[in-house]
């Protein structure tokens, strides 16, 4: 009885370690979303993206928010700022599954700019700029993806290195 005790608990331990991370996991996962992880949890998103998804999540990097002007994260972590906070990031969040591949294949039937609703409702342009793929924002704002297709059991992350904006 002692020894199947010891298989059942390490059994649980294993099954514990072998459950896919998601999307949100991933960003935690992460020495360079430690910012982006701090704002989907003021913003209150968590639960939202540890949904059933499936969700393409492009994650902006510390260095990224750091381009922002000064002040600029400090005063959307505040509380006050929740609302625009929360618009902002999931304006980085597409729903589907889209992996490189099918994004690179929707730029091309596209001619080579696809249009993409994100989850907050606004457009995100992805392009290829030579064998890079450029999200260009509703202003005009442009970032690449530098990191692509980690995967999560409720979607897709790709690493971008700007924040893009909606209107």
């Amino acid at each position: 009885m002692k020894n199947f005790l010891i298989v059942a608990a390490l059994a649980a331990t294993l099954s514990s370690f072998a459950q896919p991370k998601d999307v949100v996991d991933i960003a935690i996962g992460s020495t360079d979303h430690t910012t982006l992880v701090a704002a989907v949890k003021a913003a209150d998103l968590v639960t939202t993206l540890k949904g059933k998804g499936p969700f393409t999540v492009f994650a902006p990097t510390n260095a990224a928010f750091d381009k922002l002007p000064a002040g600029t994260v400090t005063n959307l972590l505040k509380p006050e700022s929740k609302s625009q906070l929360a618009k902002i990031l999931t304006y980085h969040v597409v729903a589907g599954n889209l992996d490189a591949a099918a994004v690179v294949k929707a730029i091309k039937a596209a001619n080579g700019k696809a249009v993409l609703t994100t989850v907050s409702g606004g457009k995100l342009t992805a392009s290829l700029e030579g064998d890079k793929v450029k999200l260009t924002d509703e202003a005009g704002n442009a970032g690449y993806v530098i990191a692509a297709d980690l995967k999560g059991s409720n979607g897709v992350v790709h690493v971008i290195d700007a924040v893009v904006l909606p209107k």
